[in-house]
């Protein structure tokens, strides 16, 4: 889709150019016209791709409740002391200790490397986290496709443990 907004968007130029050199202002009209061709292309693209993400159906949808009902067994278990790294409170009363790194399964690294289901991470923090993660829901999240993640650079929470969850859901649904 983006590549059709590109070509919309040089042709535009491309007209722009003509009309500016001829002096003809059919051509900078179709140009304008162009333009707005290639914005109503970008929204329509940005509200299938929200569409897609927010009406989860069939496999998706059971892909959801095992995560909700796998997620939600394991925010209820107490972390671990070493599923947190010490680090000082900060003055604004936000916790600033930073969960422990996941020890990740390499057969579910495997399986989450490709995965697009989407995690939390939170500006400059190094781990990437589940919805039900209790340190998560007390910071400003952004949410990522697990593979994008990783490819960032952010790692698994040891307290939701993002990998182990996803790969259990992913391994569940090809069961089926």
């Amino acid at each position: 889709m983006l590549y059709v907004v590109l070509l919309l968007v040089l042709a535009a130029f491309g007209l722009l150019v003509l009309a500016l050199a001829s002096g003809t202002t059919g051509w900078a009209w179709g140009s304008v016209a162009l333009s707005v061709a290639a914005a109503v292309v970008l929204v329509l693209d940005w509200a299938a791709r929200r569409g897609r993400r927010e009406a989860v159906t069939g496999p998706e949808q059971r892909a959801d409740t095992v995560l909700d009902a796998v997620a939600s067994a394991g925010a209820n278990s107490a972390p671990d002391d070493a599923a947190t790294e010490a680090e000082p409170e900060s003055d604004s009363g936000r916790s600033r200790r930073e969960p422990a790194e996941e020890d990740t399964d390499a057969a579910d690294l495997l399986v989450v490397a490709g995965l697009t289901d989407e995690v939390l991470v939170v500006d400059e923090r190094p781990r990437y986290h589940l919805p039900s993660c209790e340190w998560a829901r007390e910071h400003a999240t952004m949410p990522l496709p697990v593979r994008e993640a990783r490819e960032l650079g952010f790692t698994p929470c040891a307290l939701c443990t993002p990998d182990a969850v996803l790969a259990t859901v992913h391994r569940t649904l090809r069961a089926r």
